[in-house]
């Protein structure tokens, strides 16, 4: 029989034989795309992770060393300028970008002016309270937008901690009339948190009655209870003019601002005006303001130390991007990096020095037109 001149056909089994075989070199091909395609997502995700990682509260308040606060103090001013618009157009107006800043001394630190005409936010969350500084009668005041107000609370409840121990060790006597007249104060806000969290039935905040907070004073140092009596600078100087005191278990910590009410004093006429009146060796004071959420305190002596999440550095007045050596006055620029939902880097108005034990020490401010709440008193 002639050929047809077509090849045989392919048998059934012979068939399905190569079908399983290129069904498993497609089985092979896609696993190894999708092998390759995992590789490089680990290596990028190694490569860029911490840039693009979320910074949370952890990384924040358990900072232990000065490597680890430069490692964060470089994610949040990455974060910052990418999610806050004011800022990252600051840092446009001064050609500073992510590509260019390898430093922390290279960040550009946002004048405190900014919170007066724009709302420094970098969290796209709902806004939890807004904090307004303190002023007079037709003045612009700062407001500061917090989207989550806990950050605030572990940070002054951390430092306090630091600083002073337990709280429940306290009764913590207020003396802020002029803060509790307003609304929106972010120091109140910590007192009473501070009140609460001492659970002493005797805490509490005092307006304008100084005759009870003289005798709940006195009762409560003569007992032996650790006192704790901070209060804005005026009104502990008309607390003394009052009353003699010789405290054996109190803190007196003042907040500064004499609001017009006195005139102002050097730091070290005040703390010696204080130290006679209470009876105390010395005062204690707070550096905080409206616009950050930490707080840098003083045992004594006007020597500031900061928590491990906030540093002081120290600009030049005529160039206020140059930074100055230890123990020379300038400009204080703060890195607060509990702000990270608003802005962690803030040019003050206040002028102080650093030394190398990295206290710092607050000598006034720039001017005196605009006297703020939680400053202390110009030179």
């Amino acid at each position: 029989m002639r050929s047809s001149g077509y090849p045989n056909p392919i048998s059934d089994n012979m068939f399905l034989t190569l079908l399983k075989r290129e069904k498993t070199f497609l089985v092979i091909y896609y696993l190894f795309q999708l092998v390759y395609s995992t590789l490089i997502a680990v290596l990028f995700y190694c490569i860029f992770a911490e840039t693009f990682a979320l910074i949370t509260a952890e990384d924040i308040f358990t900072i232990s060393s000065k490597k680890e606060f430069e490692k964060i103090t470089l994610k949040a001013f990455r974060h910052q300028y990418d999610n806050n618009i004011v800022y990252r157009d600051f840092c446009g107006f001064l050609n500073k970008d992510k590509q260019n800043v390898k430093t922390v001394k290279q960040i550009p630190f946002l004048p405190i002016q900014f919170f007066k005409s724009h709302d420094v936010v970098s969290s796209p969350d709902p806004v939890q309270i807004t904090f307004t500084s303190s002023g007079t009668t037709g003045m612009t005041t700062s407001r500061h937008i917090v989207t989550d107000v806990s950050y605030y609370k572990q940070s002054f409840r951390l430092a306090f901690s630091r600083f002073y121990g337990n709280i429940e060790d306290y009764a913590v006597l207020a003396l802020l009339p002029s803060y509790l007249e307003r609304e929106g104060s972010s120091l109140i806000y910590m007192v009473e948190d501070l009140i609460q969290g001492s659970s002493n039935p005797h805490s509490g905040f005092y307006l304008h009655n100084y005759d009870d907070l003289i005798t709940k004073l006195v009762s409560l140092d003569a007992s032996g209870q650790n006192v704790l009596l901070i209060g804005v600078t005026y009104a502990l100087l008309d607390l003394i003019e009052k009353g003699n005191f010789n405290l054996k278990n109190t803190i007196i910590m003042e907040t500064g601002g004499m609001k017009g009410r006195r005139r102002e004093m050097i730091r070290e006429e005040l703390h010696e005006v204080l130290c006679s009146g209470f009876g105390v060796s010395k005062i204690h004071s707070e550096y905080g303001m409206t616009e950050l959420l930490s707080q840098a305190y003083s045992l004594g002596d006007g020597i500031f130390e900061c928590p491990p999440w906030m540093d002081i550095y120290i600009r030049d007045t005529e160039d206020p991007l140059t930074y100055l050596n230890h123990g020379k006055t300038g400009g204080i620029n703060v890195i607060d990096l509990a702000n990270i939902n608003s802005c962690s880097f803030i040019a003050t108005q206040d002028l102080g020095r650093k030394y190398p034990n990295q206290s710092f020490e607050v000598l006034g401010r720039f001017d005196n037109s605009d006297i703020r709440g939680c400053n202390l008193m110009v030179v």
